[in-house]
């Protein structure tokens, strides 16, 4: 029988997932199905143990479970910890709960790696302070930026996180009306884009050296890249790369093997991979 994985959320029929990590069975040979599986709120911590009960061997976590995620764990990695949220869970040694995120390890491979970006001595700016910033910060300031600048509608919160994440770089938080000058890299961590909105940024924040990343994704330009490409920001992109550069990495926990992501990033750009 194969290994059984799993995406958990609500909503989840729109994840591409399944599709994901079945290409990266195919490629590594590995034999292991993968589905998606609807959580109602308030039945998270049943729904993975009815899971494990029945086989399972790993799970993904999407919205909104990944803090459930993190309570429910009885081992957490050191990025998990600092992240306050899990977006992987696996059983390991004495059948026990591993905890682990891979979000700002696929966002950093997709910015370095796939798209040849230096985050060392740039100047960048990230909007949001919810978990999905969360999961990110560590591997951004790990790579020296000048400065690491977080902009939140609530201040407090924006200031509350910087101050968190204060020893491992030079990063503030603050409003996005007391923004100043330009950015290198420009990163929307924001849940804007599900209303089709825009955060409130100054014009003066990019220019046509600016790249900016929304780590959302669609099969259309999200509303912060039109907005972007509308005020002559150099370079724009979605978050589908950092979809399946976390995807790889939780693949690596599970399998001991990191799969090429080349492949599977040009085969859901050209739609053939669902």
């Amino acid at each position: 029988m194969s290994d059984r994985y799993a995406v958990m959320g609500n909503p989840i029929g729109h994840s591409k997932s399944p599709a994901i990590h079945a290409a990266f069975a195919r490629q590594t040979g590995q034999d292991l199905s993968y589905t998606a599986i609807l959580v109602e709120p308030g039945h998270f911590a049943l729904a993975v143990a009815e899971f494990h009960q029945a086989g399972g061997r790993g799970l993904n976590i999407t919205v909104p479970f990944k803090q459930e995620a993190f309570q429910l764990a009885t081992a957490l990695s050191g990025r998990a910890r600092r992240a306050g949220a899990v977006n992987t869970l696996y059983w390991g040694d004495q059948d026990r709960l591993q905890g682990d995120t891979t979000d700002g390890v696929g966002l950093l491979q997709d910015l370095t790696v796939n798209h040849g970006v230096t985050i060392h001595r740039a100047r960048v700016l990230v909007l949001g302070a919810g978990g999905a910033v969360r999961g990110v910060l560590e591997p951004l300031l790990a790579e020296s930026p000048v400065e690491l600048v977080i902009a939140n509608r609530t201040v407090v919160k924006a200031r509350q996180l910087a101050n968190d994440f204060a020893c491992l770089g030079n990063v503030m938080g603050c409003g996005f009306d007391e923004l100043s000058g330009r950015f290198d890299l420009v990163i929307n961590g924001t849940a804007a884009g599900l209303r089709g909105a825009v955060p409130p940024l100054p014009t003066t924040a990019i220019d046509g050296q600016t790249l900016c990343y929304d780590m959302m994704y669609s099969d259309e330009p999200t509303a912060f890249i039109r907005w972007a490409q509308k005020q002559g920001a150099g370079k724009t992109l979605d978050g589908l790369g950092m979809l399946v550069e976390q995807a790889a990495e939780s693949f690596r926990i599970w399998r001991g093997v990191r799969p090429d992501t080349r492949p599977v990033i040009t085969g859901l750009r050209a739609g053939a991979l669902g």
